[in-house]
């Protein structure tokens, strides 16, 4: 984006530029058949990615159905002109009776609270898929995932390519593996075009990485650096590349790392964040150079670099946060390396 702002100064703002789609999303809308679905739509990325896509096709002047499902109502989706549905995923007859929909955005899953309950988190990153994927066969599916599911990696590695065997750290991180490997069943047969994003790992201002980082700033906490490495694109641009992503979904299914095209150092942009806060930065912990580091160079070739830069996320999160800005209360224990969440 050419005119990105200085600041970010409320909710309403953050939400139209997260969803602003770019000519590049608008043509693809033209180029694109059918109607799209998000399921898992009232998540933290799955409003940005309905809205962006109702916003892309309204400029392109098609004719074209976004869908937002979810097991609650969406009425902020539903009055910005999607259509909403609620769907209880574990039911696989309340699956069979959704609509059939040409593109699908698959979203859900579970992560945070793993630990103590983890047979509900296989049961929603396991169950649940396969009763999607069992339903939308004949569809295209952009199965959202995690870069977790590949091993930790060291920083002289450059970080994890889509060849890079899997390698899954806990439960979390495996039931991952596993819902791709539900969709895997039907991409394999042939019977539905699959691409796998990887996402790792998706930061606005109210929640991400670079928040978690920015909070224990500015309120005087430590930050642990043993995980001192990470990736992270901006929100929107996740979303961009995810809705461009349709034509390379095969059988068997392809694989896309999303994120940012570099890798940083946890500590920098603590110290950075201590400058635009005027704090100052504390650590405890020692970097081991390990880290969940993808390779987006794929991504990358084929979307251009994200269009906002690392440096202008670190901004408008300390402009934020310093203004008390809202806090979606969901931490990413992105110092995990363990599996634990």
């Amino acid at each position: 984006m050419s005119d990105l702002p200085e600041k970010i100064a409320s909710v309403d703002m953050l939400d139209d530029l997260l969803s602003r789609p770019s000519p590049a999303l608008v043509e693809a809308m033209r180029q694109l058949e059918g109607d799209i679905m998000v399921v898992g739509a009232g998540g933290k990325i799955g409003p940005t990615m309905a809205r962006m896509a109702k916003r892309a096709v309204t400029e392109a002047g098609v004719e074209k159905d976004i869908i937002a499902v979810d097991v609650v109502p969406l009425p902020e989706l539903e009055a910005a002109g999607i259509t909403t549905l609620t769907c209880d995923f574990l039911d696989i007859d309340a699956v069979d009776k959704l609509p059939e929909v040409k593109n699908i955005v698959y979203m859900i899953g579970r992560k945070f609270g793993s630990t103590g309950s983890e047979s509900l988190t296989w049961a929603i990153n396991c169950i649940v898929p396969y009763h999607a994927a069992r339903k939308f066969q004949g569809s295209r599916v952009l199965s959202f995932s995690t870069g977790c599911v590949y091993p930790v990696m060291h920083l002289s590695t450059g970080g994890a390519t889509e060849t890079t065997g899997m390698d899954p750290v806990g439960e979390y991180a495996m039931s991952c593996l596993g819902r791709e490997r539900m969709f895997d069943v039907y991409a394999d047969r042939g019977t539905e075009d699959v691409l796998h994003v990887r996402l790792n790992y998706a930061v606005e201002c109210r929640y991400g990485v670079l928040y978690d980082i920015a909070h224990k700033v500015w309120t005087g906490e430590a930050v642990d650096i043993t995980t001192g490495y990470a990736n992270v694109i901006w929100q929107g641009d996740a979303c961009e590349q995810a809705l461009r992503s349709f034509p390379f979904a095969t059988h068997p299914a392809t694989i896309l790392n999303v994120t940012g095209p570099e890798t940083f150092a946890i500590r920098q942009v603590a110290q950075r964040f201590g400058e635009l806060m005027d704090k100052e930065a504390t650590f405890i912990g020692e970097e081991n150079g390990m880290g969940y580091l993808s390779n987006a160079s794929r991504a990358n070739a084929l979307f251009g670099n994200p269009s906002v830069p690392l440096d202008r996320i670190l901004q408008w999160t300390a402009a934020w946060i310093m203004e008390d800005g809202e806090n979606l209360g969901k931490p990413t224990h992105f110092e995990t390396q363990d599996g634990k969440y």
